[in-house]
């Protein structure tokens, strides 16, 4: 059977979507307080994808469409069972089955890709209570060990986050790739029918014996007796023998009725006792997962920003300290480049503030600092002096080591100013001092300052006009070619 099909022109599953685009609010299909708590839930995770760098857009496009579509999914009170398991085991015979028909190509439901579709269950003639205009749809999902696995899978574990009910369905006991998966599926909280398919392949021994090791025993912790249901979707013909009225015999192949109605009474029990319960919650569910994970995404991307931004300025600041002769100016100049630092991570993180403001910052992260700052500020001041008496013949002796200190120093605010941003501007229980202290003793002290020495010196040697033009001694130093 042909699953792959040209997408219905009025669904919008693969137009280019902008972040900042309206969401459209048709209205929920209930009133009921766990639809509006879930809808709000939805709203508020896509409101976190607005105002991102471009970077971050393209990375969390996927995600604001597939909120979009949960959205649309619970507006409309539309339920998704999804058809989990190896290949196969006969998924897609046990849709044909529950539909009643072999599905076609015109059959599938736009909003899926080629190899995950979903078809609506309109000949079981149901609706979950309450939700007068909802529909059912049956997911078949790319099976496990298919071809081109992992992006394939990836698809699959997307459906059944989506979906308000799963079938797991196999046609034996368990390799270790569907018990993994079962085991992650049934985490995920969400009713779980396992469905054991083709059992008029076995004889009523071999049945009894696979049950009784897979109900009464691998499964007995995970899934419920009521949940465990056999199956036949497609069984194979069977010969039977027809007796005419004259007493006469003959043979003829038939193919008998999918074994299936267990299943289907078992799934709208489910949706009979909890079904809009079930749809909120996944809701709900869905935004908090992926909420987790753009906040997850926007950290990363953000922290390799501002991690290049913070060692470069601490660099910047740690030779602007080490080669400027004049006593004093190099504080004001280090005070300067943190300054710009703090600007440079507060836009990082969408939380833009002013120089005036990021100084201040900077000022309170320095006390919070404390014995790294006031080992900063004694050897300015010592070498300082040092370079006034010598004229600046000390620079190229004390350049390294005053540098590197420093920059250690705008390492630390910087690191710190990081989490400050990171957490909205806030500080939270544990408090500047607390954080600082906490930065210092998770940093490698001697790793970052034999770095920041290499490249401070590096950055140094790249620009001429940086490097003074006598020694101690006042010999000439010589520019390296």
């Amino acid at each position: 059977m042909n699953h792959a099909s040209e997408e219905p022109s009025d669904s919008d599953a693969d137009r280019p979507i902008a972040l900042d685009e309206p969401v459209v609010d048709p209205g929920l299909v209930s009133d009921d307080p766990g639809f509006r708590d879930a809808n709000r839930a939805l709203k508020k995770t896509l409101s976190n994808l607005k105002g991102c760098t471009d970077a971050e857009r393209e990375a969390l496009l996927d995600s604001y469409g597939k909120i979009e579509q949960m959205i649309k999914k619970l507006e409309t009170g539309r339920v998704e069972i999804a058809v989990f398991g190896e290949i196969s085991t006969g998924k897609s015979a046990l849709i044909n089955a529950l539909i009643g028909r072999e599905v076609t190509a015109v059959d599938v439901r736009g909003g899926w890709t080629k190899e995950v579709w979903g078809v609506a269950w309109d000949g079981v003639g149901y609706r979950v209570p309450g939700l007068g205009t909802s529909e059912l749809v049956l997911v078949d999902t790319p099976g496990l060990n298919e071809v081109r696995g992992a992006s394939r899978g990836d698809m699959a574990v997307e459906a059944v986050a989506r979906a308000d009910i799963v079938l797991f369905v196999s046609d034996s006991d368990l390799n270790d790739v569907e018990w993994n998966a079962l085991l992650e599926i049934v985490s995920a909280s969400k009713p779980v029918l396992f469905v054991l398919n083709k059992v008029d392949l076995y004889s009523p021994k071999q049945l009894e014996r696979l049950i009784e090791t897979l109900r009464d025993d691998r499964l007995k912790e995970i899934i419920a007796p009521d949940d465990f249901l056999l199956c036949s979707a497609d069984p194979r013909e069977k010969e039977y023998v027809i007796q005419a009225p004259d007493g006469s015999e003959r043979s003829e192949w038939r193919k008998p009725k999918p074994q299936i109605v267990d299943l289907k009474r078992r799934i709208l029990e489910i949706l009979e006792r909890e079904g809009k319960a079930l749809i909120a919650v996944n809701a709900a569910m869905y935004a908090s997962d992926h909420d987790d994970r753009i906040t997850a995404t926007k950290v990363r991307l953000r922290e390799s920003r501002a991690n290049a931004a913070i060692w470069s300025c601490a660099v910047t600041k740690g030779a602007a300290v080490a080669f400027n002769p004049v006593p004093g100016v190099d504080i004001l100049a280090g005070v300067g480049v943190d300054a710009t630092m703090i600007v440079w991570l507060s836009r990082i993180y969408g939380l833009p503030i002013t120089l005036k403001n990021a100084q201040k910052l900077v000022a309170s992260l320095s006390v919070a600092v404390g014995a790294v700052s006031a080992t900063e500020i004694a050897s300015h001041v010592a070498v300082g002096l040092l370079k006034a008496a010598t004229l600046g013949w000390a620079t190229p002796f004390t350049a390294a080591p005053q540098g590197a200190i420093a920059a250690f120093g705008s390492y630390i605010v910087g690191q710190a100013a990081k989490e400050y941003f990171e957490h909205g501007g806030d500080w939270g229980a544990e408090g500047p001092k607390a954080t600082v202290r906490r930065i210092l003793e998770q940093t490698d002290r001697a790793g970052v300052l034999s770095r920041l020495k290499k490249e401070i010196l590096a950055k140094v040697d790249r620009n001429r006009h940086a490097r003074p033009a006598t020694g101690f001694f006042g010999e000439k130093i010589e520019e390296k070619k």
